[in-house]
């Protein structure tokens, strides 16, 4: 792309000129993204307080949770400890780990898609053509964030206000500050790399790190007072100790880091041209291992794969840990045992859990497959796919390469997490497999609605989010609250059989794997007859 100094009269002595133009028209472009997002996050925190109110009726069974979390280090490591035995407090524990992880996520994506996008689509060199400060786009992407924050933190204060206004607040103003870390971090980023892909790559996986770093804290720690656990954006959420005699002070932490981070991005955005970055892109070569379409794909996707297939890996030994121990987990708290049941089959304690949480994983996997087709709408709307396809390279094939790269890597990510679920299980490889596989058709039906969506209404393309996003929530809150089958029925995992220990069904699977194909095809059709956008 054509690098431009942006002209001295916008960013001289006006910076921030135009930034309330810029806001809405980002607010605009994510009319659907931001609302589905912080929707899917506030509910996925608002079902919790019902669903443990059924699951722990009595102090004494809430005390028996607390003593299972105190003394499981691998529970602690997947959830961080709990710091009190009321619905608010257990809600925040249970909760706090994932909506702060997802808030994250929607912010570093906000950012990116405002700052590093905006400039390899060629819109932000036309804006700085005229009236447009310097750190006008910057400013309008971290508003963007802080109002999607903002609403997220509104909505859980107002939902969990019954169970303790303080509480409430401290929770919505610890997610809202997680997410806002993670959009200066993006922000920073951002200035450094001289493309979105990175941009995105590098924030996820600090955010990954943020994880780890929290969970091996918490893992040596059963009060959250690990130097590792300080160390992460997670860990400090947690520390605010949400209903539990909050911790104020833990506020100005994220702070700080929002200040500080936001201060260097300002800084590196004043002293870089639009679409440079400070950290100088790798030139590849132009043949050998990219001469086709297919190596460029995975070229683009492999950092992808490799985190998550890392993420498996370790999410899989940890399910694994732990479903040994899945009968004490329990007890004797029957209300608990039918929502395992529920999500994955009457077939023993051991079984159940490990069928439940191999269905979060393949929830999980809808998230990687359609971030991996969507890459094909970035390709295009950055017009980066005009040029391949200028040339021999034909539509399909050219969609094909990154199309084998999001549903072959869906079985490839499963199978790292049946081989990280049999190694902390202790063997049990085969039933595990299956279990793990048979995943697979789901998230691939959800592979198959972003291609369709996106070959016949590239506009509506980021909506597959929203059908990931919904079935992420059937799945997640369905079992605990006993929703009617034909609820559960609307997502394609409410299909699929109970595996390890129920009986392969084969009907469901090819079933799902024929709908996944005819969507795909659909789409690909779609494409290769409408006009690409430019």
């Amino acid at each position: 792309m054509t690098t431009a100094v942006l002209p001295t009269r916008s960013g001289g002595s006006r910076p921030l000129a135009g930034t309330a133009v810029l806001l809405r028209f980002a607010l605009r472009r994510d009319r659907v993204l931001i609302p589905v997002w912080v929707a899917v996050n506030a509910l996925l925190v608002l079902s919790m307080p019902n669903t443990l109110g059924s699951l722990y009726g009595t102090a004494v069974e809430r005390a028996g949770l607390l003593r299972q979390v105190e003394t499981s280090a691998a529970l602690r490591a997947m959830t961080g400890p709990v710091f009190g035995d009321s619905l608010g407090a257990l809600t925040a524990w249970r909760t706090g780990v994932y909506a702060g992880a997802l808030a994250a996520v929607t912010s570093l994506l906000i950012v990116v898609r405002h700052t590093r996008d905006e400039e390899e689509s060629g819109r932000q060199e036309l804006l700085a053509s005229g009236a447009v400060g310097r750190r006008a786009p910057l400013t309008a992407a971290l508003l963007t964030a802080l109002a999607a924050n903002a609403a997220l933190a509104l909505l859980v204060t107002a939902g969990l206000a019954g169970q303790g206004a303080a509480g409430a607040v401290a929770f919505g103003l610890g997610l809202a500050g997680v997410g806002m870390v993670f959009a200066t971090a993006a922000a920073v980023v951002a200035q450094l790399t001289e493309s979105a892909r990175p941009a995105r790559g590098l924030t996820a996986a600090v955010l990954g790190a943020a994880f780890v770093l929290r969970a091996a804290g918490d893992a040596a720690a059963d009060d959250g007072s690990s130097p590792l656990t300080w160390l992460s954006p997670l860990g400090w959420l947690e520390n605010l100790r949400a209903f539990a005699g909050e911790r104020w002070w833990v506020l100005l932490v994220p702070l700080g880091a929002v200040l500080a981070q936001g201060a260097v991005a300002y800084a590196l955005a004043g002293r870089r041209d639009v679409g440079m970055g400070f950290l100088p892109a790798r030139p590849g070569p132009a043949t050998g291992r990219l001469g086709g379409a297919g190596a460029l794909a995975w070229r683009l996707h492999r950092g992808g794969v490799l985190g998550w297939s890392v993420g498996f890996l370790l999410a899989g030994a940890v399910y694994g840990g732990m479903a040994g121990a899945a009968t004490d987990l329990l007890g004797d708290n029957d209300d608990a045992r039918r929502v395992i049941e529920r999500m994955g089959g009457q077939t023993g304690p051991a079984d159940a859990f490990l069928s439940a949480m191999i269905g979060v994983l393949g929830l999980i996997a809808a998230l990687y497959v359609v971030a991996s087709v969507l890459r094909l709408s970035g390709e295009e709307g950055s017009g980066r796919a005009e040029p391949v396809l200028a040339g021999a390279v034909g539509r399909l094939r050219w969609a094909a390469g990154h199309l084998v790269i999001a549903f072959a890597g869906t079985v490839w990510i499963m199978l790292l997490a049946a081989l990280g679920c049999a190694a902390g299980h202790g063997g049990r490889t085969g039933p595990i497999l299956a279990a793990c596989l048979v995943q697979v058709p789901a998230v691939w039906v959800v592979g198959g609605v972003a291609v369709l969506l996106y070959g016949l209404v590239p506009r509506a393309a980021p909506a597959a989010w929203a059908v990931a996003g919904t079935a992420l929530l059937i799945g997640w809150v369905g079992p605990a609250l006993d929703l009617p089958r034909a609820v559960l029925d609307l997502s394609p995992f409410g299909h699929l059989p109970k595996l390890p220990g129920g009986e392969l069904e084969w009907g469901p699977v090819l079933a799902l794997t024929g709908l996944a194909a005819v969507l795909t095809g659909a789409g690909l059709v779609g494409l290769r007859r409408r006009d690409l956008a430019s």
